[in-house]
């Protein structure tokens, strides 16, 4: 789902929070078990089943569904989809930190709105303030410094922060078989990228080391920069301007432009996902659509049509109708997450 158009009802579930990373071992323990079994987290039912031979179909040059190697790319979701993303998007948290660590340069923001609502911890105010005042504050905390500064910023907050309400690294939320199935696609030639809602910024400063996908092969949201020659150091300025948001026909839209081709393999959880899936299910090769369905309220969250972080409605309705793969969390996955379980 698209961070800028639903962060203000995600706001209202906000919890102050902190934040420590340690993406390493994911990607090892992942790759030290598909030897054995591809996908050893998940249970043995369909999806995995269903998974599987798709795989070994596309990889197979005798059989009527072989993908030549050019053609296997693989779109992934990030928010639901390989992380968490409750109870409110992490970008989200990311910017009401980043507020409270400016406010000291800036003695004003007491008494000016959103702004006030964030260092009092008022969460109605500050979802009172609707999506300008939310736009505000993701341009303050987004823009108007170098995309060099801007990495180094969120990698510094990445270094600190935990989750609100699982009290543990955000690294540490992301999904343990959605991890093996990335280097499953990998390991049978498939082009792996991420095409998400989130900040295509805030995600390339750190996502790339916890999923094993490179800087280019991450599509996101994106403000609006300019190229500044100062000299002999040339600089790229973040602009406080949406440029493209990369939500619903969004990633379709940005799929075409950036990578060119038409996804055979496509996974996401919402009805912000789904115009990726349909775009997906248009191929005249043999493809794969994937929803991950948020069903296991103990381990992690359950929620879909009604939620308004993640909701997935037309989607499901849509999985149903053309027999797309349904990832049930709570019956599909033996673990959720790589640690803590």
């Amino acid at each position: 789902m698209s961070l800028f158009k639903t962060l203000p009802l995600a706001l209202c579930l906000f919890i102050v929070t902190a934040f420590k990373t340690d993406d390493k071992s994911n990607i090892s323990n992942t790759e030290t078990s598909v030897q054995k079994d591809p996908l050893p987290s998940w249970n043995e039912g369909a999806a995995k089943k269903a998974i599987i031979a798709f795989v070994s179909n596309a990889t197979n040059s005798k059989s009527s569904q072989f993908i030549p190697v050019e053609d296997r790319i693989a779109t992934f979701d990030n928010d639901g989809t390989l992380w968490s993303e409750q109870p409110a998007y992490f970008q989200l948290f990311f910017a009401i930190d980043r507020v409270k660590a400016m406010a000291k340069d800036h003695p004003e923001w007491k008494n000016q709105q959103p702004y006030k609502a964030i260092l009092e911890n008022d969460m109605e105010a500050l979802k009172q303030s609707g999506m300008k005042g939310i736009l505000q504050i993701v341009a303050t905390t987004h823009t108007g410094m170098t995309t060099n500064e801007f990495e180094a910023v969120v990698k510094s907050w990445a270094s600190t922060a935990k989750h609100p309400t699982k009290n543990v690294p955000y690294t540490d939320m992301v999904f343990q078989p959605m991890l093996e199935l990335l280097h499953y696609l990998r390991a049978n030639q498939f082009k792996t990228y991420i095409v998400s809602g989130g900040g295509v910024n805030f995600m390339r400063a750190f996502l790339p080391s916890i999923y094993g996908i490179p800087e280019e092969q991450i599509i996101g949201t994106r403000f609006k920069t300019e190229w500044i020659n100062d000299g002999d150091k040339p600089i790229i300025k973040v602009l406080p301007e949406l440029e493209f948001n990369d939500d619903k026909e969004g990633k379709p839209l940005n799929i075409q432009k950036i990578i060119g081709k038409k996804p055979v393999f496509a996974a996401g959880n919402s009805d912000g996902d789904l115009q990726m899936l349909q775009w997906t299910a248009s191929n005249k090769l043999n493809s794969f659509m994937l929803y991950v369905h948020h069903t296991d309220a103990e381990r992690e969250w359950a929620y879909d049509r009604e939620s308004h972080i993640g909701g997935l409605d037309k989607g499901l309705d849509e999985a149903t109708k053309h027999g797309w793969t349904l990832v049930d969390m709570k019956k599909d996955w033996k673990v959720i997450y790589p640690k803590y379980q």
